[in-house]
């Protein structure tokens, strides 16, 4: 007989959902034969399988160690585990001036530096992702075994060179909740970027965007056109400067690349954009002040009302300090400290 003990990360799933990563290899009708039988009980009682679990609850399954290991994917499964706590282990020492902003039973903010990638861009890399699991086995918030049933994740993703708050479930209800409210758009998203020329006011700019999947960019049209997605993004000016501009963004659309291109489109390139921005000086400012990446910034997110156990962080505003070079002497006129505030953006 095995006796395994739900964990807060697992919590807040079906049971029969559970069974299925826990034995990956049965069958539905075996697992829920077992279930009818009482082979497989949750608390000590009969379970039907649709039974939502919690932190403390206690799974036995009196099954032979043989079909446990058969139904689990034996060493195959073992190696996959080892496999992720590797990497983790590999991705927490290496990856550097990754900073902890917040963190709860459920959730994660990190701020992010420009050059680490989110996620795996190939199967060699080490991103956000495997220094998160490395972190949290570093500190016992999971183990190498419970990455069988709930491996935490990132759960909005920023471009490589871009900096700033990166949101992560640590638990499966964390990373429900924080999908769920980035796609409602209840999540108020903030950027601070810096522009070519001299933009004198705000403005909520729609448009339409299509991505080419082979080149990885996108191409803004301001009418529908087929395999287009509308987007909004809304900005104003903070700080001008002789002939570039910090802005204020707000991401009302999440698209990829849609605060780069967008502006662009509108005649603000990014600076440091190579991508969609002025090559030409681009090349000078990284001559003069060593700019290498699109100056890009999630600096702030604000939450929606949440409901327990995440009411804490109803209405509440975190911000990930600016990097170095945003601060930079040469970006602005001299004497003007930018002010980071709220804002009201236009309607």
């Amino acid at each position: 007989m095995r006796e395994v003990v739900i964990t807060p990360a697992e919590a807040g799933q079906r049971l029969d959902k559970f069974l299925h990563k826990y034995l990956k290899d049965a069958s539905d009708g075996f697992l829920y034969k077992m279930l009818r039988k009482k082979n497989i009980t949750l608390n000590q009682k009969k379970a039907a399988g649709g039974e939502k679990l919690c932190a403390g609850d206690r799974v036995c399954l009196f099954l032979s160690e043989e079909t446990c290991a058969r139904f689990g994917g034996g060493e195959k499964a073992l190696g996959k585990q080892r496999q992720l706590a590797e990497q983790g282990a590999a991705a927490y020492r290496k990856l550097h001036n990754i900073t902890v902003l917040y963190e709860n039973a459920h959730i994660l903010l990190l701020d992010k530096p420009a050059g680490a990638l989110s996620q795996k861009a190939s199967p060699g890399d080490l991103s956000l992702n495997e220094w998160l699991i490395g972190y949290l086995l570093a500190r016992g918030s999971i183990t190498e075994a419970s990455l069988q049933t709930f491996r935490p994740s990132v759960c909005n993703r920023l471009d490589r060179n871009t900096s700033g708050i990166v949101i992560c479930g640590k638990s499966l209800f964390g990373a429900q909740e924080m999908t769920r409210i980035l796609k409602d758009r209840s999540l108020h998203k903030y950027y601070l970027l810096w522009v070519e020329g001299q933009m004198r006011e705000g403005r909520r700019l729609e448009g339409y965007l299509h991505k080419d999947a082979k080149t990885n960019q996108v191409t803004v049209f301001p009418a529908w056109q087929p395999q287009t997605s509308p987007i909004v993004t809304v900005y104003k000016p903070v700080a001008v400067g002789e002939r570039e501009t910090l802005v204020e963004a707000e991401l009302i659309t999440g698209k990829t690349h849609q605060i780069r291109a967008h502006l662009a489109s509108a005649g603000f390139p990014l600076i440091g954009d190579y991508k969609y921005g002025n090559r030409a000086q681009n090349e000078e400012r990284k001559r003069r002040l060593g700019i290498t990446c699109q100056l890009l910034h999630a600096y702030k997110v604000v939450f929606p009302a949440l409901s327990e156990p995440l009411e804490e962080l109803s209405g509440r505003e975190f911000q990930a300090p600016l990097p170095a070079v945003f601060l930079a002497d040469s970006l602005y006129r001299p004497g003007e400290t930018p002010q980071f505030s709220r804002n009201t953006f236009p309607k």
